[in-house]
């Protein structure tokens, strides 16, 4: 689910700094800044760098946004990976995406919001590039609840009469929208309620 930014300039040497961590504090700000919020010396600021290190590894702030983008996504799948593990059935692997993005909502992470809807809403619609890797990003979403929702129904663990495709959306749907909800504080039993009564849907 994730990418490799071409923004991100290739250097001969190891880093003087750790990008991952560097991106993570971006990520951050983005988030709770928005992309025209956020100016480089925030970022300079946030991410522990001088001005000429970001620089020599991002040739702008929009590249440094999509570098975090990626990062956002490549974190966000591997916690996903990680609840899908232990799930057996089609039904179990539809529940542990709702729960990820249940507990997400939650807290601190979820008064921050997501980078990902940030984005949609923010700058898809103006420019190319954001648009791309969000079209990718929700495709990829979609594409995972409908191969889950039919391997249920091979399994028995989800109704045969459902419509694969048109169920996923709604699935994909609620995941959007917990994420808004959760801008203005969620109850982690709550959260994880509201995600559980969506499997009716899958009976």
């Amino acid at each position: 689910m994730s990418d490799t930014s071409p923004a991100v300039r290739a250097v001969g040497r190891p880093r003087a700094f750790a990008m991952e961590a560097a991106l993570d504090t971006a990520i951050i700000v983005f988030t709770e800044r928005g992309y025209h919020g956020t100016s480089i010396t925030e970022l300079k600021a946030a991410m522990g760098l001088t001005a000429g290190s970001i620089y020599k590894a991002f040739k702008d702030k929009k590249a440094i946004f999509l570098a975090a983008f990626d990062r956002y996504k490549q974190v966000r799948a591997a916690v996903l990976e990680e609840r899908l593990a232990t799930a057996k059935t089609g039904r179990e692997k539809v529940r542990a995406i709702l729960h990820v993005y249940a507990d997400a909502a939650c807290g601190e992470s979820g008064r921050r919001g997501c980078l990902a809807i940030g984005a949609a809403v923010e700058l898809a619609l103006f420019d190319e590039e954001v648009a791309e890797r969000v079209a990718r990003s929700h495709a990829a979403l979609l594409a995972q609840i409908e191969g889950f929702i039919i391997e249920g129904q091979s399994d028995g663990s989800i109704a045969a009469r459902i419509d694969p495709q048109a169920t996923a959306l709604s699935i994909f749907s609620f995941l959007q929208g917990i994420r808004i909800a959760g801008k203005s504080g969620q109850e982690a039993g709550r959260a994880r309620a509201s995600a559980d009564s969506i499997l009716a849907i899958l009976d």
